[in-house]
This record gives structure tokens, sequence and C-alpha cells, in this order.
């Protein structure tokens, strides 16, 4: 299991952020209130996923401990009294994933969900695509800090292709002037294949045009962000991007979904399927279909109570999945499958 380090010297601070992470966060969690005490966890452990650390602290002051944390390669969150201009920069310069002001309990739940939106990050898939290498490369650097697995691409093309060969690719973040092919061909591009929903599009451009934002939207894409941006800005739009997709997968999910079993139900076979179907015709590749009835379950249920019933179902399901795993399988009412 992975470790989060929090670091806090206020008692008080440090037992609202103890309540809160042991609610929301199911990681080893690993407190200190000191740099010293701290340092020491750290060479004791490995695998931290991420630290949430006061800025100030009595044997660190200057954000020593933060350094400490970001020179290992831990994300951090840092909590600060106050900031201002020269302190944001200082603190985005160095490399943090974000900064918390204490300003009471919301801001601490904000620093604790933003580890998991951290664990998350790392199987969210991102493709930048931008000639500027300096800019890609910051773009980039910025995905990184936020453990995406991050993608790129030099042109509308080369993003393209990347994308039609790759389904675990779920937001692009596309600049509009590049060569071969500019940003709105590339979203309308893929908009014939894929959904504002399945894939995340936020365009990018320097222009002064302010209609540019509306004639990106209703291109396809679901969001739109000027160049240059502060990189605060730049993680509100990709958050806001993800955290909707999230929202719209477990919705779907949950459509799709036969409530007992979990695994897919009448509405997910009939539409997955008429597509399979499509793509091995297209492909003239074969086909095939088993209907499954579990006999005699009536009885079981006469015999032992449709409690029983359920958890014979599930059983089956559990075995079946494990089984057909590569295949379509589903639910379509009773003890059919």
């Amino acid at each position: 299991m992975q470790s989060v380090l929090i670091v806090e010297d206020s008692p008080m601070v440090l037992k609202i952020i103890k309540h809160l992470a042991a609610k929301t966060l199911n990681f080893k969690l690993v407190y200190a209130t000191t740099r010293a005490e701290a340092l020491t966890h750290l060479a004791q452990e490995v695998d931290w996923l991420a630290a949430i650390v006061d800025l100030n602290l009595p044997d660190a002051p200057d954000g020593e401990l933060v350094d400490d944390c970001l020179e290992q390669g831990i994300p951090s969150i840092v909590l600060t009294g106050s900031v201002n201009k020269e302190k944001r920069e200082a603190l985005t310069k160095k490399g943090i994933v974000d900064y918390v002001l204490k300003e009471g309990r919301f801001s601490y739940l904000y620093a604790v969900n933003l580890v998991n939106r951290l664990s998350r990050n790392r199987f969210i898939k991102v493709l930048v695509a931008e000639d500027s290498k300096m800019t890609r490369r910051y773009m980039v650097e910025l995905l990184k800090r936020h453990l995406f697995e991050v993608v790129e691409a030099e042109d509308g093309e080369q993003a393209l292709q990347k994308i039609l060969s790759d389904n675990q690719i779920k937001l692009l973040i596309t600049d509009n002037n590049m060569p071969k092919m500019d940003g709105f061909d590339l979203v309308h591009q893929l908009r014939h294949k894929y959904n504002n929903h399945d894939l995340v599009a936020i365009g990018l451009s320097s222009a002064e045009d302010k209609y540019l934002s509306a004639k990106f939207i209703k291109n396809g894409a679901n969001d739109f962000l000027y160049k240059p941006f502060s990189h605060e800005e730049f993680y509100c739009r990709v958050m806001q991007g993800v955290e909707s997709m999230e929202r719209l997968e477990s919705m779907k999910k949950i459509a799709y979904s036969d409530a007992l079993t979990s695994i897919g139900n009448r509405r997910y076979f009939i539409e997955t399927s008429r597509e399979e179907l499509k793509n091995c015709t297209e492909q003239n590749l074969p086909a095939a279909l088993a209907l499954i009835n579990v006999d005699h379950f009536k009885d079981i249920n006469e015999d032992y109570g449709h409690d029983v019933g359920d958890e014979v179902l599930v059983h089956i399901a559990k075995m079946m999945a494990a089984t057909f795993d590569r295949f379509i399988l589903a639910r379509t009412g009773g003890e059919e499958f």
C-alpha cells in the first residue's frame, strides 16, 4: 500500500486533517509535526504517493521540507497561512502540485481530496498536441506533476493517428495553429468517432479573436484556454474536464450494469453486441452467441428462499466473468445470461 505523508505543526489543524484523511483516503497515512520527524519517515518509507506539507514549520521556516519531498520525487501539496504573487510564483517554480490556504475545513478537505485525484490521474492518459516545443514541454511538465500519463504530438495529423491507435487516451489538449492539421480540424475529425464524454478535448490558442473560444467549442471541444495561461487556470480546466468525464462514466456504468451481479445488463448487451456485430460484418470476422439459462433455478428459490437464489446468481456471474473475460457478458433477466 502506498503512503501519504502529512506534516502540520498546529495541533488543531492536524486534528482536522487526520479526521478528514481517515474518512477519505485509503492509503497508509504517516503524520509528523516537524521536519526532523518527517525526514525520519522519509528515510524509512519508499513508496510514497504524495505529501501534504505545512510550508512553515518550527525547524523548517522557509519551506525546507517541501524541497526535501520534491527532491525525492514526491508530489507535494503545500499548506500555507497566506500567499502573495511572489510566494505563488516561488512555489510554482519549485514544482509543487498545488498550494492550499489554511482557511478552514473546506480547504483541508480540498487538500485531502487532491491526494485521491492524484491517485486516479495515474490511470488517465493525456495527449498534448502543440507544435511549439517549449510550450508543449511546459504543459507536459504541469501534467506530470499531477501524475497523468502523457503522450505528445507535434501536429494535428500526428495527434489524430495516436488517438485513433490508442483508446486509452481520454484527454486531448490541442493548440489551434499547427502544421498539417489545425486544432479545429483535429477535434472535428475526432468527433466522428468519439463523443465529448469518451474523449475530452481542450482547445488552446494565442489568437486574440474574441469569438475563437465559441468557435472551438462549437467545433466539438469541451473547453478552451487562451495562451499564455497560469498554471492554476490550466489545472482548473483540466480537472473540470476530467471530473466531468468521470461523473458521466460513473452514471453510464450504473445505467449499463446489472444491480445484483454487477455484470452488464440487457441494455449493455444489446447496444454493445450491435456494435460488435457491425464490426464483424465490416471486417468479415466470425461471431458466436451463447444463451445460458440456469436449470431448475425456480426450485432453488422455492426451497431455500430468494436471498439464497440471489447469492447463486452472483456466484454464477463471477465465474462466468472470470471464464469469459474477453467476451460480451450480460444478465438479460432472471436466471438468463
